[in-house]
């Protein structure tokens, strides 16, 4: 846990005074991104901004750099850094700080990272441009600092290009060459949003060593609250370009003052480990930034705002009964800690709870996998249609079993490479088992061809993790909802249309979106759509693949309540793959655990995440984010790197990282048992004792 922050008595490293930047966009629409953003930041200091998207986070850190998009300009204000106003330098000027003097990690090192170029040669890079390194020198120091980064095998990836690493290591490589210039300033982007909890852990803990042994600032731009509270000295909250609220973040997590922030905290998921709570959700969207509101911005959504809140613009002030710096924008504060009013009930919407219209008798089996392996041969090449002379296979699913029934959830956790996006391409049949059996409602699907696949298909369906990339960017939305019932030749196009209205109606969007196109819509709104388009032939079991891994919490809320409400309604059965544990206890009746390719823990959702019996499921949980400053972490991260699929450890797979292994774990892989629960199965030799967990959220 981060101590206590004390008085912040030195002069700003980096001081954002009444910050406004417009972006231009077509037919005259122009966007207020910021609006009056004053923000600071002590030499060494950490600093999270937090907020749903759209509410200006990146903006702020863009505009540090001078990478604002195109369009975009500051408007007003200051930026003042090292006592130089970056708002007003020349790009000759801002050019010699990026990657300098002030370092920063985008979110998707993959596509921030060149691929025509060597590992080693971009990190050497900034060195070449500001100190006037050698080569050689350059090189060297590249190799260092892979190795500070905890890259394995520095020397060899130095000669690797982007696309042949891991995301955690693409990640390290763009810390890397954040920090090669050893920098006064880190900004990290949403540096862990699509990376496994694992992985998560081991970037925040290597960003947390790197800035103790360099002294640098950081500026972290998250909507993750739990790697907030652990991770920072202040918060400062943003909302529709505006700081909302900011303070020490033991003062924010403890007293929130701004309706806003109470809310975003009210629609965390509550727990890991103990019964699936409903979550609540925020009313309404975030606003429109090309038109400035009156009042509050937040006004629209809040159960507390009066006519004050919708005329005037509250300032950023403090209060008697906060602590110092403790500032917040709002007419109608939530009382100081200690009180008993409840977190904004007013502004979240109601939810039933998450057991209501369960099934009580034993509901009927739709999907059973048995012994299922999907192997891949390896290829000589990145291009290449031929096999490699002596190659062997990609072992990506090895011997999964499992069972889901009619309007349950079967839960799929992992890190990434696990096999997890494979077994669900598998159970849709967007790729054939190698071996093994998969019946859906009875009936082998592997053997289906033509128009009996075609017509099987209509029963499962598919939800992606990046629903704007799965939609046609030229369709409108009525045409992309109308397509599967046109494949499939279901009713006339009045029929058609109509369906599509009552499916717009189910996910909450207006029957006016399907005359719109898929930009058009917000994140929240595209996964609406996405999950509309998987209703659209009524199937009986969904495959949501990550489905809110990339969206704020208050969205995530939304369509986490939205699935389970459709579920109680029709009946549906899914198959729910995700790395966040708390997600997935929210919504999973059975979890099963997949670790290289296997199952390693089963059983029913309370039982395998409050009393976890494999290591690697008590490691998973152990790095849980906690969005509590208090919380001291029960363990640190699992350490090493998981081993390729195409060459898997014999017996045990786990055991290269695990910290009860033994001379049998090498030799033998352990069968699946059940030593305490029925129905709670594990496959390890030294099973844990299941003793409940600690880890919460909330």
């Amino acid at each position: 846990m981060r101590p206590l922050p004390g008085p912040r008595t030195a002069d700003p490293l980096l001081s954002i005074e009444d910050l406004h930047v417009d972006i231009a966009g077509r037919r005259g629409r122009t966007v207020h991104a910021l609006d009056g953003v004053t923000l600071d930041l002590a030499p060494g200091e950490a600093l999270g901004i937090v907020g749903e998207s759209g509410c200006g986070k990146t903006m702020t850190a863009l505009s540090v750099l001078g990478l604002l998009p195109g369009g975009g300009r500051i408007t007003g204000g200051h930026i003042r850094f090292d006592g130089r106003d970056l708002a007003a330098a020349p790009e000759p000027v801002l050019r010699g700080v990026r990657g300098h003097t002030i370092g920063m990690v985008f979110q998707d090192p993959l596509t921030s990272l060149n691929p025509t170029m060597t590992i080693g040669a971009q990190v050497a890079e900034p060195l070449l441009l500001h100190t006037g390194a050698s080569r050689a020198e350059a090189r060297e120091r590249a190799e260092d600092m892979l190795r500070l980064v905890g890259m394995p095998r520095p020397a060899e990836r130095m000669r690797n290009y982007p696309h042949q690493l891991s995301g955690g290591m693409r990640q390290r490589v763009a810390i890397a060459m954040a920090l090669i210039c050893e920098p006064r300033l880190l900004i990290a982007d949403e540096p862990t949003t699509a990376l496994d909890v694992t992985t998560q852990a081991q970037i925040l803990e290597l960003i947390d060593e790197l800035r103790e042994r360099l002294g640098m600032a950081m500026i972290l731009v998250t909507h993750d609250l739990g790697v907030i509270a652990r991770r920072v000295d202040r918060v400062a909250v943003m909302y529709g370009g505006k700081v909302a609220e900011q303070a020490a973040v033991h003062d924010l997590f403890a007293a929130p003052r701004h309706r806003y922030t109470r809310a975003l905290l009210a629609a965390l998921p509550e727990h890991v480990t103990g019964p699936a709570q409903p979550l609540a959700t925020i009313l309404g969207l975030p606003p429109a930034l090309d038109i400035r509101p009156a009042g509050c911005r937040f006004a629209p959504r809040c159960g507390f705002a009066t006519d004050t809140c919708r005329t005037t613009v509250p300032d950023l002030r403090g209060d008697p009964a906060t602590a110092p710096g403790h500032r917040f924008a709002c007419f109608h504060p939530a009382e100081p800690a200690g009180t008993a009013e409840p977190a904004t009930v007013p502004a979240l919407r109601p939810t039933v709870p998450a057991t209501a219209g369960r099934p009580t008798a034993e509901p009927e089996t739709l999907l059973r996998l048995t012994d299922v392996v999907k192997e891949y041969a390896l290829r000589a090449g990145p291009f290449a249609r031929r096999r490699r002379s002596g190659a062997g296979q990609v072992s990506a699913v090895a011997g999964i079993s499992l069972t889901v029934r009619r309007g349950e959830t079967y839960g799929i956790v992992g890190e990434s490479g696990c096999g997890k996006s494979t077994l669900g391409r598998l159970v849709v049949g967007m790729e054939a088992p190698t071996s093994g059996t998969i019946r859906f409602a009875g009936r082998d699907v592997t053997a289906l061809r033509g128009r009996e696949l075609r017509a099987h298909r209509r029963d499962i369906q598919l939800m992606f993790q990046d629903s704007y990339a799965s939609m046609d960017p030229r369709m409108r939305v009525g045409a992309i909802l109308r397509e599967p019932l046109a494949v499939q030749g279901i009713g006339d196009r009045a029929a058609q249309r109509d369906r599509t209205a009552r499916l717009l109606d189910d996910v909450g969007l207006p029957r006016g979106a399907a005359d719109r196109y898929p930009h058009e819509f917000s994140g929240g709104q595209r996964q609406r759509l996405g999950l509309a388009r998987a209703l659209a032939l009524d199937p009986a079991l969904i495959v949501a693949d990550e489905p809110v891994s990339a969206l704020d919490v208050s969205v995530q809320a939304q369509i986490l309540n939205l699935m389970r409400d459709l579920q109680r309604e029709k009946g549906i059965g899914y198959l729910f793959i995700s790395h966040d544990l708390a997600v997935v206890r929210h919504l999973a009746d059975t979890v099963g655990v997949m670790y290289l390719g296997k199952l390693v823990e089963t059983g029913p959702a309370e039982a395998v995440l409050a009393r976890p019996l494999h290591p690697y499921t008590r490691g998973l949980l152990d790095t849980v984010n906690v969005p509590d400053p208090r919380a001291e972490p029960t363990a640190p991260p699992l350490g090493g790197e998981t081993p390729s699929a195409a060459e898997p450890p014999s017996g045990c797979r786990f055991r290269t990282r695990c910290p009860l292994a033994r001379e049998v774990c090498a030799t033998t892989e352990p069968p699946p048992a059940e030593p305490a629960t029925p129905g709670h199965r594990v496959a390890c030799h030294f099973p844990l004792p299941g003793v409940a967990s600690g880890v919460a959220v909330g």
